[in-house]
This record gives structure tokens, C-alpha cells and sequence, in this order.
């Protein structure tokens, strides 16, 4: 039996239902529901998504431009090789949630739900994490550069070979988190460092992090 990748339970043959004006239709009425279908190549810019709700939905190379999907909710969603161009996606639920292969770059996800999401071999540098509920993330081999986890709730989460230089985690405990295969340079944090408590880090990692408690390392 094949493993299945990341959370979604969405199948990546599902036969395409909504076509692109019919899902323009359904936003303009508000609180949609977009359920049982696929996108490939679909375009879109310049629209608020009105709130909808995604059930099983899988799209594939699609390019989202001034794209508006705060206060959606996603469940069992997949996002396959697809770009986010100043998009937003403040205040979502996202629940068995997939990213694969994705360009979005400063991406917000503020103040948003977290249950289940994979984000792999994708392009996220300045996203926005802020003030979000996150429970069970898997970052995979991912740009999270100068990415923002400010007041983050942050459970139950694993990081491996992603790109963390000058995150800014500012009051977002790290406990537990193993971030001993990430890039952390430069991490920002408070100055009481308590971000970092019980957080898992390499050997060479822990002589960076020395360097922000001020201690210096006597070489042999």
C-alpha cells in the first residue's frame, strides 16, 4: 500500500464539478460551499472569497492575485505547484491541510486555526503566522524565512530542513519543537530568550544560540 502524503483526504483524481465563473457566482453570494471538485490552472485576482467553505477540494497549479480568503474554512484541501500574490488567509480554519511544492511568499495566515497542516518543498518567506492556533504542523524543506510567529500557539509541530533564518517567534514557546535540521540564524526572540526553552537544536546550532546569551565558547 502506497503512504499517503501529507493530511488532506481529498483524492488527487477528483473530477473537476465547479468551473471557474460558477465559483466567481458562489462568492458573490457569501458563506459558499465549494465541495467534492478540482482546479487546474485556474487564475483568479482581484476577489474575496466571501468567507466559503472548501470540503475536499484539490487544487493544482493555480495562480491566486489579490486573492481574499480570510474567514474560510478548509478541510481536507490540497495545494498542489499552486503561487499566492498578496493574498490573505487572516482568520481561516484549516483543517487536513496540504502545500506542496507552493509559492507564497508573505502569505498571512493571522489569527488563524491550525489542525493538521503539511507545508512541503515550498516557497513561504515573510508569511504571517501571528497570533494563530496551531496544532499538528509539518514544515517540510521549506522557505519560512523572516517568517512571523509572534503570540503563536504552537502544539504538537515538527520543522525538518527548513530555511528559519530571522523568524521572529516573540513570545511563541518553542518546547518541544525540534528545529535540530532548520537554518535558525538570526531567530528573533525576547531578551529573557524564554521562547527557546526546551526546544531541540543540533551542536553547531546551540554554539549560534550561545552567541545571543552572550556567552563565548573557548576553542580547544
Amino acid at each position: 500500500m502506497a503512504r499517503r502524503v501529507g493530511f488532506a483526504r481529498a483524492s488527487e483524481h477528483i473530477n473537476a464539478h465547479v468551473g471557474s465563473k460558477e465559483l466567481l457566482a458562489l462568492f458573490a453570494e457569501g458563506d459558499a460551499l465549494v465541495t467534492m471538485t478540482a482546479f487546474d490552472g485556474l487564475e483568479l485576482a482581484a476577489v474575496s472569497a466571501g468567507g466559503a467553505t472548501f470540503d475536499q477540494v484539490v487544487f493544482k497549479s493555480c495562480v491566486f492575485e489579490d486573492v481574499d480568503f480570510s474567514r474560510c474554512t478548509f478541510t481536507d484541501v490540497k495545494f498542489m505547484g499552486c503561487r499566492f500574490i498578496s493574498c490573505s488567509m487572516e482568520r481561516c480554519w484549516l483543517n487536513r491541510c496540504d502545500f506542496i511544492s507552493c509559492s507564497a511568499p508573505g502569505l498571512s495566515f493571522q489569527k488563524g486555526r491550525f489542525t493538521s497542516v503539511l507545508l512541503a518543498e515550498s516557497q513561504m518567506r515573510y508569511a504571517e503566522f501571528s497570533e494563530a492556533s496551531i496544532r499538528d504542523l509539518r514544515a517540510r524543506k521549506t522557505n519560512l524565512a523572516e517568517s512571523l510567529w509572534r503570540d503563536v500557539s504552537l502544539k504538537r509541530s515538527a520543522f525538518e530542513s527548513c530555511d528559519l533564518t530571522r523568524a521572529d517567534v516573540f513570545r511563541t514557546s518553542l518546547l518541544g519543537i525540534d528545529l535540530s535540521t532548520c537554518d535558525i540564524s538570526g531567530i528573533i526572540v525576547s531578551n529573557t530568550f524564554r521562547e527557546l526553552r526546551g526546544c531541540i537544536v543540533g551542536p553547531e546550532q546551540a554554539v549560534q544560540l550561545a552567541g545571543l546569551l552572550g556567552i563565548q565558547i573557548k576553542e580547544e
